[in-house]
């Protein structure tokens, strides 16, 4: 049992102390995994003075909120790794102006990538809605127990340098299970599963394969990470089906699939496409929009019951 957690809101600063060195722990590990020679109490006043090129002791000092010893400790830890310098203010010759070292400039350009993934994965893992800040520590940390902070980072730093590896393939009944099992996923995540559902991701060569449709995956080694139809519809072809394995989102692979599916409908010279969806995925539909997507009527007697989004892109064949 978790006392801390239990004692509730009188908890609250040994619960943000607890995960402050929780995370601090996990982003050493981190560090550590990809041989970066940095510790994370440091960064702080290391990104204030990458980002000023010449700040003060007092400034950092104001500009982080800390007591000058605090502030005066890290810097000498920052001198002694070589990754600052400083010279003498212009005017006054009592204070120092702290600015990056050679090894301090090679060291963002390597540690960047990192940090990058580091903001993606709090992001992620603390974009949910709560009714206090008690609860948003409770769901926290339990996300945290069923996957590690370290591990989330990591795996995101390994996965975009796997992005552009990802290689598009055409349906093959091997692969049915994979659709089957991404889109019952993704639907069961965000709605439901309607009965139409089920019956095409069941039979998808009878109801999209055998009418002249298609099916793409996205592959990743030989891991299959994502999957999107093309199914043939009123004398259209309605993009559908696409779906992401949910440690593989956030990668664009979503973008991928489709970009190669109106790659593909330009080739065989489709005068459109078009796609049903729900104005709750907000993301998604921005994402329609921007590839081209523009909103059109919902027929009465539309195929699922969660859309409320019907839409439509106008296709130029591909120049040959």
């Amino acid at each position: 049992m978790d006392t801390l957690r239990g004692l509730g809101e009188i908890s609250m600063g040994s619960r943000l102390k607890r995960i402050s060195e929780y995370l601090m722990r996990e982003t050493q590990i981190v560090y550590d995994t990809f041989s970066i020679n940095f510790d994370p109490y440091l960064f702080p006043t290391f990104k204030i003075i990458k980002n000023r090129n010449g700040v003060t002791n007092t400034e950092i000092n104001n500009c982080l909120r800390t007591t000058q010893p605090a502030t005066t400790q890290t810097i000498n830890k920052l001198l002694k790794k070589n990754l600052i310098t400083y010279k003498e203010h212009e005017i006054d010759k009592r204070k120092k102006v702290f600015y990056l070292s050679e090894e301090g400039k090679k060291l963002v350009k390597e540690v960047t990538p990192i940090w990058e993934s580091i903001e993606f994965i709090i992001k992620k893992y603390t974009g949910f809605e709560s009714q206090s800040l008690i609860e948003h520590l409770n769901i926290l940390e339990a996300q945290f127990e069923e996957k590690s902070f370290s591990k989330a980072i990591i795996e995101d730093i390994r996965m975009k340098d796997f992005k552009d590896t990802i290689n598009i393939v055409q349906y093959n009944n091997k692969y049915s299970n994979h659709f089957y099992e991404l889109n019952i996923e993704w639907l069961k995540t965000f709605f439901y599963v309607e009965p139409f559902d089920e019956e095409v991701l069941s039979n998808p060569e009878k109801y999209i394969i055998d009418k002249k449709g298609y099916i793409f995956f996205a592959k990743l080694n030989d891991a299959i990470v994502g999957t999107v139809a093309l199914m043939p519809k009123d004398g259209v072809y309605e993009l559908t089906k696409m779906a992401v394995s949910p440690k593989h989102r956030g990668y664009k692979i979503g973008q991928k699939l489709m970009q190669h599916c109106i790659d593909f409908a330009k080739n065989l010279e489709l005068e459109k496409l078009i796609l049903y969806s729900n104005t709750v995925l907000e993301n998604a539909i921005y994402i329609y929009r921007k590839y081209g997507f523009i909103e059109i009527p919902v027929e009465k007697d539309s195929p699922y019951k969660r859309s409320n989004i019907k839409m439509e892109l106008k296709l130029t064949p591909l120049k040959s």
